[in-house]
């Protein structure tokens, strides 16, 4: 056996490690929703900056050309009779999952506008970008009791940007999908079909191909607590009879569930669905989520609309409830445990956020491949735009 003083060297000879050493993972963040039961955070309404869309190719375009317009059927008529498994599978083309796209069309859209945006660049450079739909993961983590999530973080002059990562079970999820859940999937994208028109005052044409390559996303900018954010998500239309044309506020979101036959079941419904819906809806100020339900053969007999601003009420005298406060205090607190976290500013240097539920959110660090997300080519364009910095006289 060494005696000890060999080990401690030993030990000392390992702390003087290269100065290029990957910064040490903080520590950990709880979830426990009992711990951010406060009052509502500052959340400013989102305003839209822009929009982009995808093609059938998943190729991106700077306009609105994907933007669909909302078209029910006549209140005063029989009733919807949608039939959510017509063209399956023949006249369905989705999306390649394989593909990572990151934070890359969003990008895009940034690398157009970054001159344009108001506050100027130097507003972007203390903000947080991200997908929407990562914050919602966030909103609902102290409720979530099933699947955990992992969110890649870097800063880049200034900037600090959030991209997720599929975990290993997701990934193994998605590969073992089973038939009657792609199924679902495509139900939910062909209710879209029947809801919607190509142009405003025209009717939904359902005979067409389902593509879910195709997508119009809205950038909207906001503020909780102290964290600027710009971040998009796709949007599922537009309703020109809203009483506002303002986007976001003449936006809907379209859902479909299965129907509902007990208190049981609806309760059931309030707690975990309607908090998703809520989450992803009341991020960027959609104010209306239109929900088809199904029956077991696939057909849409009733719509109802929940108002985001609504739904908290569904729940709010259910001891096993959400509470709007708990997701947003819990984001809150994650952006100000990523903001301090990540505090290099380097384009290759990725925190891993990871998460388990019914654990705290823990953190680790990487370098370059797999983790790091933010592509040569924007990381270039944006120094190249740099403006120099002011010389100073050099030190005697």
């Amino acid at each position: 056996m060494e005696p000890r003083g060999t080990k401690r060297e030993v030990g000392k000879t390992e702390v003087a490690e290269p100065r290029n050493k990957l910064p040490r993972p903080a520590p950990s963040l709880p979830t426990d929703p009992a711990l951010y039961s406060g009052p509502f955070p500052f959340y400013r309404r989102p305003s839209e900056l822009g929009c982009f869309s995808l093609d059938a190719q998943r190729q991106y375009h700077g306009d609105a050309r994907a933007l669909r317009y909302y078209s029910p059927p006549p209140t005063n008529g029989p009733g919807p009779n949608f039939d959510l498994r017509d063209g399956y599978p023949d006249r369905y083309q989705p999306r390649d999952e394989e593909v990572q796209e990151r934070l890359d069309h969003l990008l895009c859209w940034l690398l157009e506008h970054r001159g344009q945006l108001e506050g100027g660049p130097g507003w972007l450079a203390g903000a947080i970008v991200t997908w929407r739909g990562h914050l919602t993961k966030l909103l609902t983590t102290p409720y979530e009791q099933q699947e955990g999530w992992q969110l890649a973080a870097s800063r880049f002059q200034g900037t600090l940007y959030l991209s997720e990562v599929e975990t290993p079970a997701a990934r193994a999820q998605r590969l073992a999908r089973p038939l009657l859940l792609r199924e679902l999937m495509y139900m939910g994208y062909k209710f879209e079909q029947y809801m919607c028109a190509d142009k405003p005052g025209s009717s939904p044409d359902p005979s067409g191909e389902v593509n879910t390559n195709v997508a119009f996303c809205s950038v909207l900018r906001s503020r909780l607590g102290s964290h600027p954010l710009l971040f998009s998500g796709e949007v599922d239309c537009t309703d020109p009879q809203a009483p506002s044309t303002q986007p976001p506020t003449c936006y809907v979101e379209l859902k479909t569930s299965k129907e509902m036959h007990s208190p049981g079941q609806w309760r059931s419904f309030y707690r975990h669905k309607l908090l998703k819906w809520w989450a992803q809806s009341f991020l960027p100020g959609v104010p209306n989520v239109v929900a088809g339900f199904r029956n077991p053969e696939g057909f849409v007999s009733s719509l109802k609309t929940f108002p985001t601003m609504e739904m908290f009420e569904y729940v709010r005298n259910d001891r096993d409830g959400w509470n709007p406060s708990v997701c947003m205090n819990f984001c809150a607190a994650f952006l100000s445990f990523a903001q301090s976290t990540v505090v290099h500013d380097d384009p290759r240097l990725v925190h891993l956020f990871s998460w388990e539920p019914g654990g705290p959110v823990t953190v680790s660090v990487h370098r370059d491949a797999p983790y790091a997300f933010l592509p040569i080519w924007y990381v270039e364009a944006m120094t190249q735009d740099l403006p120099s910095p002011p010389k100073t006289p050099s030190p005697k």
